[in-house]
């Protein structure tokens, strides 16, 4: 159960390097009230209680502590930041301005250094998940209040995240209904193309920074911008189906509990980003209109 995912690949549970832990006979103990360890009356041996396992409901009630508390910092993020733009005088707030790209600018910092830790870290930190949940939730408020203010309307907001609960949903339905098998070859090939694509984005926002390419090159909000979001919401979608395989079979090894912590985190990270790329492509197709 190889895993290319950063999220996973460090992990030896998650790539069956890890040893099964079976109870050791020398602590085992005599049960003198009447019970067998199987169900059966009289004397006999008891093992002691293995620790919780990792399950699809732990998995699911993880992810939505870990994306509720994304949603509850980019709420805080929204509201602090104000009103950008003022209707009825018809200027632009620009401190409000300032404030949403430190908001924006400090979050997605302090995310990526967190989401590095959390993916290289051999024993995953609940804190650590939320504090990144915490950090992302800043940047996506503050980089929706951008957006949103870009296109004059609030609500594509809510559109993008109706949209990737969408995404999401159709893609487990998909993954699950028509059986569709995570091979080898299907993990290199989405492993490749993501890093290929991490690389270019990276070149592309140093060139941009540095004034070689105008209006962010590749990640401008025109025709070139939204041909990358479309790929980018592809690409995303395939990292979805590898991380439901992920939990399956980490849930099918018998994983400690605190692995739905691991599983929940790379969810999230693939989530934000559905969701990043979905706002795009909206605000790119409402900036046309």
């Amino acid at each position: 159960m190889r895993s290319s995912n950063p999220v996973f690949a460090k992990n030896a549970e998650f790539n069956g390097r890890g040893t099964p832990q079976y109870a050791d006979p020398s602590q085992w103990k005599i049960d003198l009230s009447g019970g067998d360890g199987r169900g059966a009356s009289g004397p006999g041996l008891q093992a002691p209680s293995s620790p919780g396992r990792m399950t699809l409901d732990t998995v699911v009630e993880k992810t939505a502590i870990t994306v509720g508390t994304v949603v509850l910092f980019a709420a805080i993020a929204w509201f602090t930041i104000g009103n950008v733009f003022d209707d009825q005088l018809g200027t632009v707030d620009q401190s409000a301005v300032n404030t949403a790209w430190m908001f924006a600018m400090g979050g997605m910092i302090v995310g990526f250094v967190l989401a590095m830790v959390n993916s290289f870290k051999k024993v995953i930190s609940p804190a650590l998940v939320l504090a990144y949940a915490a950090a992302e939730g800043v940047f996506v408020g503050a980089f929706s209040k951008i957006v949103s203010t870009w296109v004059g309307d609030s609500t594509i907001v809510f559109q993008a995240v109706l949209g990737t609960f969408v995404a999401a949903g159709a893609t487990l339905a998909a993954y699950k209904f028509f059986n569709i098998r995570v091979t080898d070859k299907f993990r290199k090939v989405v492993t490749i193309s993501l890093v290929a694509f991490a690389g270019v984005m990276l070149v592309n926002f140093l060139l941009s920074i540095f004034g070689v390419l105008d209006q962010g090159g590749l990640r401008s909000f025109g025709l070139l911008g939204l041909l990358v979001s479309l790929f980018a919401i592809g690409l995303a979608v395939l990292c979805l189906i590898m991380d439901f395989d992920f939990v399956e079979r980490g849930v099918a090894a018998g994983l400690p509990e605190r692995e739905s912590w691991r599983a929940a985190f790379g969810l999230t990270v693939t989530l934000v980003w559905l969701y990043l790329e979905i706002l795009r492509v909206l605000a790119i197709l409402r900036g046309d209109n």
